[in-house]
């Protein structure tokens, strides 16, 4: 589905140091595989998603989806086959618009249409069905706009804007870090439930040890660019957040508990 070979990724400071964020990063994402990746701060999460988006651009190296480069791929190009749900729903949401403009938006992604034509109130039942499944209300109203919604909800619509489509990538950057536990749970649980109804491949950022482990087929940590971790199937249901912060320290005693993970 998605490999990556030999990655590499510097970022030079105003004082013309040098930070190599990978070097030589291999990585090869499944079809349905729903990985976890963790690592402490400035491991290189967040760029190699960035990397993958088309966001920023690597040294070097090549990325592949379906056996096809896309390195130097656009990334308005890149959006029509992966999606990204953000830690801040209003990068995934346009917020002085409506919840059905929202997803009409989202359902004719990566299509020619102007705005009378995407707004197809056909589908306007389709949606109050895939909403209904929610359990938030939000069928009820599609015409209120997404900034007047509470910050879970926005959440949960732009994950499903995110996967309205059916993606053959999704990336999830800390996407309930801003959300209170409960709210965090709730938007757990409908991720899990559209990645493996779907068979989306998907690649989730997380400081969340425990939702790190329960979530997905695969967990990865990244520690100064490098997989160090990489547990499947029964090896990360046997883990537990303390038996993995215990490993991870096997193999770097300079870092504490506290500038990891959460538990």
């Amino acid at each position: 589905m998605l490999k990556i070979n030999n990655l590499n990724k510097s970022f030079h400071s105003e004082l013309g140091t040098e930070k190599k964020v990978f070097k030589g990063l291999d990585f090869q994402l499944n079809h349905g595989d729903f990985v976890s990746i963790i690592g402490s701060n400035g491991a290189g999460k967040s760029t190699l998603l960035n990397i993958i988006m088309g966001n920023t651009s690597p040294d070097s190296g090549k990325l592949y989806i379906e056996n096809k480069e896309f390195t130097n791929l656009a990334s308005y190009k890149r959006n029509t086959f992966i999606s990204k749900v953000y830690q801040n729903p209003t990068l995934g949401t346009a917020p002085s618009m409506t919840i059905f403009e929202n997803l009409s938006m989202a359902d004719n992604k990566g299509k020619k249409f102007n705005l009378t034509l995407g707004l197809n109130k056909k589908k306007k039942e389709i949606y109050k069905n895939i909403l209904t499944e929610l359990g938030l209300g939000l069928e009820k109203q599609l015409d209120t706009e997404v900034g007047l919604l509470s910050g879970g909800q926005r959440q949960c619509l732009a994950l499903i804007m995110a996967t309205l489509n059916k993606p053959k990538i999704l990336l999830l950057d800390e996407h309930t870090a801003a959300l209170d536990p409960q709210t965090s749970k709730l938007i757990m649980e409908k991720t899990k439930k559209i990645v493996e109804a779907n068979n989306i491949p998907t690649l989730m950022i997380t400081h969340n040890l425990s939702d790190a482990i329960k979530y997905g087929n695969r967990l990865i940590m990244l520690h100064e660019g490098k997989i160090i971790l990489d547990f499947k199937d029964s090896e990360k249901q046997d883990l537990t957040p303390e038996k993995l912060l215990r490993i991870f320290q096997t193999k770097n005693t300079t870092i504490k508990d506290d500038e990891l993970f959460s538990l």
